[in-house]
């Protein structure tokens, strides 16, 4: 593993380490590859807005502005991407993609937090993919709204995409996981082992989900969702995945530069325009 792409900075509000520290941590690593992919900010309705977990869309050109910066700077060193992790809320998505064309990214995560538009019209949020549930309503939401947000044309991998904390019937829950392999397997959307989840013991990754991917043969990559230094080059953590990828027969690629220089930001701003047309 000498690439990382899912890492976040302070601005998303539950971060720490500045953005050089990371750079600097993965250089130390023999990293060659590290992408940033914070928190997108996003636009609601009225004065909602969700603390502690996004950085705002004001703040926008600071990150843009920083993560360019020190791609020039470390260029001899370690090459630098600009990525966003992105919730697929469909009220707000186009406004998000017209406002996203304006910036160089050169890469999206889809990372599906919560589920309809994340706040309901009574102002409570809606369903979070982790909150535990037994409800099979819950987990087909999850796996459509997915679907949906990939079939949009503008992902380049599916973050965690077994964060749903299901714990109903594995039946069930293999029936639309499988769906939702098998779609990220036809869009050709690589797969991401979450490192941060498996090094913590969270409910994800989750070992019911990943025998699917090995069966329907998905590509994944290792994703550190690195929150603070020390993980994106946590080598117990990678050890831990690369087992699992063996014990599962994944198929894992390296990295995604392929999938980033065939981005460009006019591909971006025309994509969007069709979008919210």
């Amino acid at each position: 593993m000498y690439a990382s792409y899912h890492n976040h900075t302070p601005l998303c509000r539950h971060a720490t380490g500045s953005p050089r520290e990371y750079v600097e941590e993965a250089i130390r690593g023999g990293f060659s590859v590290l992408g940033f992919s914070d928190h997108t900010p996003y636009f609601y309705d009225g004065d909602y807005y969700p603390t502690g977990v996004k950085m705002r869309p004001e703040e926008m050109d600071t990150y843009v502005d920083t993560i360019l910066a020190l791609k020039k700077e470390y260029a001899s060193d370690i090459r630098i991407h600009l990525g966003l992790e992105i919730e697929y809320y469909p009220k707000y998505f186009g406004r998000l993609m017209e406002f996203l064309s304006q910036y160089p990214f050169e890469y999206f995560l889809l990372g599906q937090h919560n589920l309809g538009n994340e706040i309901r019209e009574d102002g409570t949020q809606d369903y979070s993919a982790f909150r535990k549930t037994n409800d099979e309503r819950q987990l087909a939401r999850y796996v459509d709204q997915c679907i949906e947000g990939l079939e949009t044309g503008y992902f380049d991998c599916f973050a965690h995409p077994d964060v749903i904390h299901f714990i109903g019937d594995t039946a069930l829950f293999e029936k639309h996981m499988r769906r939702l392999a098998r779609r990220s397997k036809e869009l050709d959307i690589p797969l991401e082992i979450n490192l941060q989840g498996l090094i913590e013991g969270r409910h994800y990754p989750n070992m019911d989900f990943w025998p699917i991917a090995g069966e329907i043969g998905n590509e994944v990559i290792f994703g550190a969702d690195a929150h603070k230094l020390g993980r994106i080059c946590d080598r117990a953590a990678i050890r831990l995945a690369e087992e699992m990828a063996a014990k599962y027969h994944l198929n894992v690629i390296g990295d995604l530069e392929n999938r980033i220089a065939g981005k460009s930001s006019n591909g971006l701003q025309n994509a969007a325009a069709e979008s919210i047309s």
